[in-house]
């Protein structure tokens, strides 16, 4: 009875953390970096990574704060959900549209990335972190921020696609009459505790505290599955939650890949995946460890072979774009969701093995 309730609250909490972010959260943070005359790429490495990004942060730092040590669930969400986006949302966005991509802002996302994942290695493999450790993070994100910048500066380029979409035709890939009748009472509790889209601070602000209760949710229930079922809670934390947290960056990627802008959705995956090793992981420990003099302790067995495997697939994509001349199609899609099923089976072998 107990797995059957734990299990109820986390689809229950997947389904309203998707449609948080995508029909609230996302947009109120659109509209503010219209107001603040942000440019696309700095709002989309910021704003928009925090929208697509916080329910990791949030499970992330739940984790930490939750008795038990408990902190391999937020590492491994993140790490699993950094997989998920490289290997599911390029692969179902280029299986749903051929995509052309910009060479200049691939290689400026690649080599952060590939700099996060070497820093995130060197930081686990004495299996504690320390506050300088976690200010390295954020520091490097900063330097992330700056390239983005002066990026267009360096290495003239002009958005592709960038005008295919219209705020009218993004809200009708998402009607709400498809909706099973036994989820309408969860979209209607978000439709009472939301103001009008107007005011968009608000918006921000209340849909920043759902997705921490959810993100409390999901802890909660995935540590119950966990123990219920014996398993690891940094296994359920790589396939699981890593899953369930990316199902908004899933949909709205199949969104702009469907409208032509597949570009888009491969960028905003590796973008995310900066946002989340470097912020995700690196902002909780900061603040745990700014009020606190103990070093966190981090379990390495099964979170290092994952982190090899972030490397892997960072160079997969590379060298694939690379080859194609930075086209992405059909192939090479189902080739990465491909990969990553092959990952879940691996994981699933090493816990009954």
């Amino acid at each position: 009875m107990g797995l059957i309730i734990y299990s109820l609250i986390l689809l229950a909490s997947f389904y309203l953390l998707a449609r948080v972010c995508d029909n609230y959260f996302v947009e109120a943070l659109d509209k503010i970096s219209v107001k603040l005359k942000m440019s696309s790429d700095m709002a989309g490495a910021t704003l928009m990574a925090v929208g697509s990004s916080a329910p990791e942060l949030f499970v992330a730092l739940i984790a930490l704060l939750k008795p038990g040590g408990h902190e391999a669930i937020g590492m491994g969400t993140i790490i699993g959900s950094a997989l998920f986006n490289i290997l599911v949302i390029i692969g179902v966005a280029a299986a749903v549209k051929k995509a052309v991509l910009n060479w200049q802002p691939v290689v400026r996302d690649t080599l952060f990335y590939s700099l996060s994942i070497v820093i995130l290695l060197i930081t686990f493999w004495d299996g504690v972190i320390s506050w300088g450790e976690a200010g390295v993070f954020l520091l490097v994100y900063l330097v992330y921020l700056l390239a983005i910048v002066n990026w267009k500066k360096i290495f003239s380029y002009k958005d592709k696609a960038e005008d295919i979409e219209t705020p009218e035709e993004k809200e009708e890939e998402k009607p709400k009459e498809g909706a099973k009748k036994i989820l309408i009472p969860l979209d209607k509790l978000l439709d009472k505790l939301y103001p009008a889209s107007r005011y968009y601070y608000k918006v921000f602000f209340i849909s920043i505290v759902i997705i921490g209760f959810l993100s409390w949710a999901l802890v909660e229930s995935a540590v119950g599955i966990a123990e219920i079922l014996q398993i690891p809670s940094a296994v359920i934390a790589l396939t699981v939650l890593a899953i369930g947290t990316s199902v908004p960056d899933l949909l709205s990627s199949i969104i702009v890949a469907k409208q032509g802008r597949g570009g888009m959705a491969i960028s905003n995956a590796i973008g995310s995946n900066i946002f989340d090793i470097l912020i995700g992981l690196a902002l909780p420990w900061f603040v745990i460890l700014s009020f606190s003099p103990r070093l966190i302790k981090v379990s390495t067995e099964n979170l290092l072979s994952s982190i090899m495997l972030l490397f892997a697939t960072v160079l997969v994509i590379f060298f694939l774009l690379l080859m194609r001349r930075w086209k992405i199609g059909h192939r090479a899609g189902y080739f990465l969701i491909g990969l990553y099923v092959l990952y879940l089976a691996w994981s699933l072998l090493n816990i009954f093995l």
